[in-house]
């Protein structure tokens, strides 16, 4: 037996475990998870310390150590995460629909767990906290596999989230960590059918790429995030800087950050004139790449006729995660909305504001720009499915 499998085991006896688990019991774990990681801070953070200086020594970028790093702040507002999930109304046994058959018999459609979630993700230690808790909470079990360069903070959150199920008498293999972090385990994971119900794939193009092609577990498809803002010709200059700085800027190396600028011909010399002097030497501006998801201080810059031809070219190029139109035009930004073909089409709005915790769903696993029963932030129906409950008595079918 493979160290994969003996997970895929211990998951699946985690999940008949949990099946009978209450609302309180989950939100009493959940609770624990966060006193545990706040009173732990100062170890997860010397943990982290590790992953920060492997990261410095193989030059990693600015960006993609601002996404490995754990301060007190960021782990308090991880644990401030996991209580806002226990916050929420749990899922599980809603009642999606039900009627009387002709036939006299009752049938009731409830909400249910998918079961065992497999997270394969890059290096981002915040991931392995709200994955673990926005399965708990929906009655799943996880096995998480996280980035190679994340591997000291991963085992160490993993560590104090089992601690703390068992404290609260849920089976700590209901959170389950791949250590072995090299690509033969990672696809080896992706083949245990019969063991994960649903992979969700979380990072760039190229893991979620391989997730795809390679899994014979169904996977739920989360995207790479090539976004744009489109200057109108209406549109408030002053706003418009404001948003891209802010989409752009803020945090560059998230999936909701904006890549690419596309303004109106009438405003594009003053406007881009102006985002360069603000932005110095601080954001490479581009013009071309248009297919790249930078996650860096980098964007592509375009100019346009019409806002026909910006729709065209955010259908064409984006990766239908989060896009944005600034405008003081009702119709037009009537127009962007109904035409872009993305989970998430904002009016005079940051991208940034994609988010499971914006949105009202506590944590998310991820944002999916497929379109199946899952579009945008994965939250805790996201993780769910549904059964059919007929009761009768006796009836046959003629």
């Amino acid at each position: 037996m493979s160290y994969i499998q003996d997970l895929g085991i211990r998951a699946k006896a985690a999940e008949s475990a949990i099946r009978s688990i209450t609302a309180e019991q989950k939100n009493n774990a959940l609770a624990a998870v966060a006193k545990m990681l706040t009173e732990n801070a100062a170890l997860i953070i010397a943990e982290n310390k590790k992953d920060l200086e492997n990261a410095e020594k193989n030059g990693k970028t600015k960006a993609f150590i601002d996404r490995l790093a754990l301060t007190e702040a960021r782990i308090k507002g991880i644990s401030d995460s996991v209580m806002e999930i226990a916050a929420l109304s749990d899922p599980i046994g809603e009642v999606l629909g039900g009627c009387e058959a002709r036939d006299g018999f009752t049938i009731v459609k409830k909400r249910v767990p998918l079961g065992v979630i497999g997270v394969i993700y890059e290096s981002r230690p915040n991931v392995t906290v709200d994955a673990a808790a926005l399965c708990l909470k929906s009655g799943n079990v996880c096995i998480l596999r996280g980035g190679s360069d994340a591997i000291h903070s991963s085992k160490c959150l993993a560590a104090f989230m089992r601690k703390a199920l068992e404290s609260s008498a849920i089976p700590a293999d209901a959170v389950l960590l791949v250590e072995d972090t090299s690509r033969e385990m990672a696809a080896e994971m992706m083949k245990l059918s019969g063991y994960i119900d649903v992979l969700i794939p979380r990072g760039g193009a190229g893991l979620i790429r391989s997730v795809v092609e390679n899994s014979t577990v169904p996977v739920i498809q989360t995207g790479e995030g090539i976004c744009h803002l489109y200057v109108d010709e209406s549109a408030c200059l002053e706003m418009a800087l404001n948003i891209a700085d802010n989409a752009k800027t803020q945090r560059p190396s998230v999936c909701n950050s904006i890549e690419t600028v596309i303004v109106h011909e009438k405003l594009a010399d003053e406007f881009f004139m102006r985002l360069a002097a603000l932005w110095g030497d601080k954001v490479e501006i581009r013009h071309g790449d248009y297919d790249v998801e930078f996650l860096d201080y980098i964007i592509s810059a375009k100019t346009v006729k019409n806002i026909d031809e910006a729709i065209a070219h955010i259908n064409k190029y984006g990766t239908r995660h989060s896009e944005c139109i600034v405008t003081q035009d009702y119709n037009n930004a009537h127009k962007f909305q109904q035409e872009v073909d993305a989970a998430a089409v904002y009016v005079n709005v940051s991208t940034r504001f994609s988010d499971g915790n914006v949105f009202g769903l506590g944590a998310e696993i991820g944002i999916s720009n497929q379109k199946l029963h899952a579009r945008g932030p994965l939250g805790l129906r996201e993780l769910t499915s549904y059964k059919y409950l007929i009761s009768g008595s006796g009836q046959i079918r003629g």
